[in-house]
């Protein structure tokens, strides 16, 4: 499967595809597309280009089948298969090497967990002479496993790259691991030799570090787990900068400007994200970027240092050093205005740019920009089977909580009909600490598609606000966070876009949690709830995600500030509550989910069988916490349309 090309669009960056911003859709019959068309997996997944500007990676998918594909000038120069394995990222290490990151759902015999997803690297040399495979594969001495990446950087003449691996001890019939604790190793991506940069931290410690663009370790953070005690140092040299945080909200973030400085991240005492600045020489170190949220950063991947970021909000700004990065980068955002743009991929000089565009009238599209032309062209579509015409219009609704917190989700509407008295899916997102914007979502646009307005919460505890918005969930499982929920319900009733008496609840991870609690803490609201690997019972997950972790203090800490009290668990928790479901539930779960145990879902089960109230199971066999298959994917969207279409038909 080539990546599908088109032709340019004209100058300017002038998108042809006129935007449509409005909620309400022009009446008029769409006939929709086979379900299929929104479960498949994108048929553009990832996609990088290469330093130099003259070639493009990508990770395709189509007819079943995933595709490596690599262009060189618009010809294809490597087309393969990755076999049957999870990719999540493809990237260029230099001009003639690509990264391809994979995972795979592991047992582990002897460890806290029966499963772990396992992340791996592969190797792949464009020009003979090189070593490909799995980073560390010619190593007996470290597993075959990634954790944590910090870097390419290029030493003399040589790309290595910089990732932290499990050494094991290979003494006896078969290898194992010393601890889990990360090695920081450099590995030549020529030979795929590795070799130890950096040791790991003791017991009960976590640690992480910044590379320089020499290849040297220039900054080290440590993390105490049992007291949340933190430093930041150099090597042999002196402290930067030291406190306590019990829950580890502390992070390195990137060089400052130059190289001279070290940036990094704490959460102070009332919960706000703030970010410091400090000479690696030594010296006070200075708050930077007060008060402002940081959508994402733009670090120059040849050193390590920041070079930019762009901030988040309903007007974001993009702030970058260099004037001539920030002209190009305006430039591109002005020209994909009305839809949610996304800078994936560009060359150091920001003169091409990969730009993954989603919206109205747009299910997923793909842009090489050449700056200095003033050309976009299209070179990929993620869903090619669904016309504009069939992607139901997608805007933002405001709303005010019970308690006067001002919220907001987005709103997707089925294509070719009335905005009014619309049967309706509430879709709460999972995170929580996650928020979901005006963008083309293949779940949403799914049920769209059959004839229902579907609406999507951010509920306090999302992300993508003030921090202060974020830490109004702490405690709120069940609680608020769930009124939230349905207070959007009820504004979208009171506009008379829906009809209150004809909705469902859908969601998966903690949105599979709302989607049970809404039937159950919760009465008279839906007519159905759907739940994909959804917690049922919180001190079950809180007991498990201790007992995984290793009894880690600092992750007791951090659970409990989410959670609450954990006495208080049972409360909130659907299981506790099956015999009051007003409304049938379908339950779905992976087999392999490593974060929401399949259990979870288990339980549930058996609760509502005990009570006698009406459900269904169904089992993904394979299947991991992020429908990373796609015909268990295919199967979860039939599953959850049958159902909901069983219980709330949209006619």
């Amino acid at each position: 499967m080539r990546l599908i090309l088109r032709s340019a669009l004209p100058a300017a960056f002038l998108i042809a595809e006129s935007m449509v911003s409005a909620a309400v859709a022009a009446p008029g019959a769409v006939q929709p597309p086979p379900l299929d068309a929104y479960g498949e997996l994108p048929q553009v997944e990832d996609a990088a280009i290469s330093p130099d500007g003259t070639s493009i990676a990508s990770v395709t998918h189509t007819g079943g089948e995933r595709r490596v594909i690599i262009l060189k000038n618009n010809e294809v120069v490597l087309n393969g298969s990755p076999g049957t394995t999870k990719v999540r990222a493809i990237e260029w290490a230099d001009n003639d090497t690509v990264l391809l990151t994979n995972s795979a759902t592991v047992p582990l015999f002897g460890f806290t967990a029966a499963k772990y997803e396992m992340n791996g690297t592969i190797i792949l040399p464009l020009k003979p002479g090189g070593e490909s495979g799995l980073v560390f594969g010619k190593n007996q001495g470290i597993a075959k496993t990634t954790r944590g990446r910090y870097g390419i950087r290029t030493i003399d003449g040589r790309t290595v790259g910089y990732f932290g691996g499990i050494a094991l001890d290979v003494e006896g019939s078969q290898p194992r691991w010393r601890h889990g604790r990360s090695t920081l190793y450099a590995v030549d991506l020529k030979t795929n030799r590795a070799r130890v940069l950096a040791q790991p931290p003791s017991e009960d410690h976590y640690r992480d570090w910044l590379i320089d663009r020499s290849g040297n370790v220039a900054v080290i953070l440590d993390i105490s787990e049992t007291s949340g005690t933190w430093k930041i140092n150099v090597p042999r040299g002196a402290e930067l900068a030291r406190g306590v945080d019990p829950t580890g909200n502390v992070s390195l973030i990137a060089f400052g400007k130059g190289g001279a400085t070290a940036v990094y991240a704490i959460e102070d005492e009332d919960g706000a994200s703030r970010w410091f600045e400090v000479p690696l020489a030594g010296g006070e170190a200075k708050e930077i970027l007060y008060d402002t949220g940081i959508e994402r950063l733009f670090v120059d991947r040849s050193s390590g240092d920041m070079i930019g970021y762009r901030t988040q909000g309903e007007t974001p700004q993009t702030v970058m050093d260099d004037p001539a990065h920030q002209s190009a980068i305006t430039r591109i955002f002005k020209a994909f205005s009305g839809r949610e743009a996304h800078l994936i991929d560009w060359t150091p000089d920001f003169a091409k740019v990969l730009v993954r565009t989603t919206g109205n009238k747009d299910s997923g599209t793909w842009y090489l920009v050449d700056v200095r032309a003033k050309r976009a062209d299209p070179i990929g579509y993620e869903r090619a089977a669904i016309s504009p015409e069939q992607v139901g219009a997608i805007s933002v609704v405001g709303y005010k909580a019970q308690d006067g917190l001002d919220m907001d989700g987005i709103l997707t509407l089925p294509p070719g009909r009335e905005a009014k008295n619309l049967p309706v899916i509430l879709l709460p997102h999972g995170g929580p600490a996650a928020h979901d914007k005006a963008e083309f979502d293949w779940w949403a646009q799914a049920f769209a598609s059959r004839g229902y307005a579907v609406f999507q919460p951010n509920f306090r505890g999302s992300t993508g606000r003030t921090d202060a918005f974020r830490h109004a969930g702490d405690g709120q499982w069940g609680r608020k966070m769930q009124t939230d929920i349905s207070d959007g319900l009820a504004e979208l009733a009171k506009q008379g876009i829906v009809d209150p008496k004809r909705a469902c609840i859908v969601g998966a991870s903690y949105g599979g949690y709302a989607a049970l609690a809404g039937v159950t803490l919760q009465q008279g609201l839906y007519r159905c709830a759907v739940s994909v690997a959804g917690v049922a019972d919180l001190k079950l997950m809180y007991s498990t995600d201790i007992r995984e972790s290793g009894d880690s203090k600092m992750l007791t800490k951090s659970l409990r500030e989410q959670l609450g009290d954990p006495k208080l668990y049972d409360e909130v928790s659907p299981r506790r509550f099956a015999g009051r479901a007003d409304a049938p539930v379908l339950l779905i779960h992976g087999k392999d989910d490593t974060v929401v145990g399949y259990k979870q879902s288990q339980v549930m089960a058996d609760a509502l069988k005990d009570a006698r109230k009406p459900y269904e199971f169904v089992t993904l066999a394979g299947e991991d916490h992020w429908l990373s298959r796609e015909e268990t994917r295919k199967r979860m969207l039939s599953e959850a349309v049958r159902f909901v279409e069983k219980n709330n038909p949209a006619d």
